[in-house]
């Protein structure tokens, strides 16, 4: 039996890999793994659960809800809600658990499930492999009023929002902002936090019916919110994804503005404030090198982490810093979150344009950008990614060819079946050269 935690938790074909038995089992797991600690300190368990609006995570949020239930853990129901709202609530209601339906930027019809221990925090891997372990292990039923019961909670939304607002450093009166919710969980959360400080609001992507969830919107697709911010003259277009952990913008222009470039302005914005701990930012390898010249320009050092906002999370822990994130607009502001939040990240990245007055493509002007392109190989064997000789040797060479003036970065997806190949250069068709012949490496030498 492979291991059926990726890197954001467990995601698949909805009721086809992920099916309702296997969230059941999960969630029964999850329960002997994360409640039993409570249960140890002699309360009863609680967990919350959300999802995001997909249909999937209607039959599949049933099938987790009552897998807790019947290992005896009590589940508050808070419907459709961000994932980094779920792990809000594990935190301030005090729970032993939360867990997320969501597949995050994926097409439809996949879904995944992912936890939250007590405290709201990201699961280590070791838990993870416990939580698996006790899949395949006999457990005693309890019956009775020992059986877990299942409520909603009270305006949950509610509570997120007020919560997120509370966090804004000063009113966005003046900006006029289009915000794409990706037709995801976000639909509600974003435009009321955004109107609750004052900025005049234009939502799109806000009608989920269940499998429009990232078709044609999103983060992932910046057409239209590009679109609708010329067509309006807004001063700023925010993109989410499907569960609202992450935050894409463009300017005024429609330019768009990615995770490393937020990134940045937060890290400026948050040391000007003096709320930036030790003057560091956590970065991922993906992470543009002209992020990190910039940072090194300003005077803010930088930790570089593998890809994932748990391995930016990780470090963040450890090196008690206060800011990390991605270029895929996952940021981390752990003074108000313990996870990547993408309606936080974009009230404080609006903050920051209100209280200086300075557009947007100003703004994201502190760092040049160096081209990078990304070619997604699928159909091999991501397996042997870093194990394979011949690809190794094409690595160095493209890497030889580039010098200091670019790089190059091979990795598995964490998520997908797939190899992504990343190149950077002083030129677009540099980068693209050196990419595709690198893909065709991939293809050749990985071909399944």
């Amino acid at each position: 039996m492979g291991r059926i935690f990726g890197t954001d938790g467990v995601r698949g074909v909805a009721n086809r890999d992920l099916t309702a038995e296997l969230a059941l089992d999960l969630s029964v797991a999850a329960a002997h793994v994360l409640g039993d600690a409570g249960a140890f300190q002699g309360h009863r368990p609680t967990a919350v659960v959300g999802r995001d609006p997909r249909a999937s995570g209607e039959f599949l949020s049933a099938a987790v809800m009552a897998g807790l239930a019947s290992a005896g853990v009590d589940v508050i129901d808070a419907s459709v809600l961000p994932t980094p709202g779920v792990a809000f609530l594990t935190e301030v209601l005090n729970v032993d658990l939360g867990v997320m339906i969501s597949a995050s930027h994926n097409p439809m019809p996949d879904n995944g499930i992912k936890f939250f221990a007590r405290g709201g925090h990201k699961l280590a891997d070791h838990v993870e492999d416990a939580i698996e372990q006790r899949m395949r292990e006999a457990w005693d039923r309890p019956t009775g009023s020992a059986v877990g019961r299942i409520r909603r909670e009270s305006a949950p939304r509610q509570r997120y929002v007020q919560h997120l607002v509370e966090s804004v450093p000063n009113r966005l009166d003046g900006i006029t902002v289009v915000v794409d919710c990706a037709h995801g969980a976000a639909y509600l959360v974003a435009p009321e936090a955004l109107t609750s400080v004052g900025a005049e609001v234009i939502a799109i992507g806000a009608e989920p019916d269940g499998v429009n969830i990232n078709d044609g919107y999103g983060s992932n697709q910046l057409e239209r919110l590009q679109e609708a911010v010329r067509h309006h003259g807004a001063d700023v277009g925010i993109a989410h994804d499907g569960d609202a952990d992450r935050c894409l913008a463009v300017d005024a222009a429609g330019i768009p503005v990615d995770g490393d470039q937020i990134l940045a302005i937060l890290a400026l914005s948050m040391r000007e404030a003096g709320n930036l701990r030790s003057d560091t930012v956590v970065a991922t390898v993906m992470a543009n090198l002209g992020f990190k010249l910039a940072m090194q320009r300003e005077g803010v050092a930088v930790v570089e982490t593998a890809v994932g906002d748990r391995y930016v999370l990780e470090a963040m822990n450890a090196g008690g810093f206060s800011l990390g994130g991605e270029q895929s607009g996952h940021v981390v502001m752990l003074d108000h979150a313990t996870t990547g939040d993408g309606v936080l990240t974009a009230l404080h990245l609006l903050a920051r344009m209100a209280a200086c007055g300075k557009p947007l493509a100003e703004l994201a002007a502190v760092m040049d950008r160096l081209p990078q392109v990304l070619v997604n190989v699928r159909g091999v064997d991501k397996t042997r990614t870093h194990s394979c000789a011949p690809l190794t040797a094409a690595v160095r060479a493209e890497q030889a060819r580039l010098g200091a003036t670019g790089r190059v970065l091979l990795r598995p997806s964490g998520t997908e079946p797939l190899v992504r190949v990343m190149v950077e250069a002083p030129t677009e068709d540099d980068a693209k050269a050196s990419a595709e012949r690198l893909a065709e490496v991939v293809r050749a030498e990985l071909s399944i």
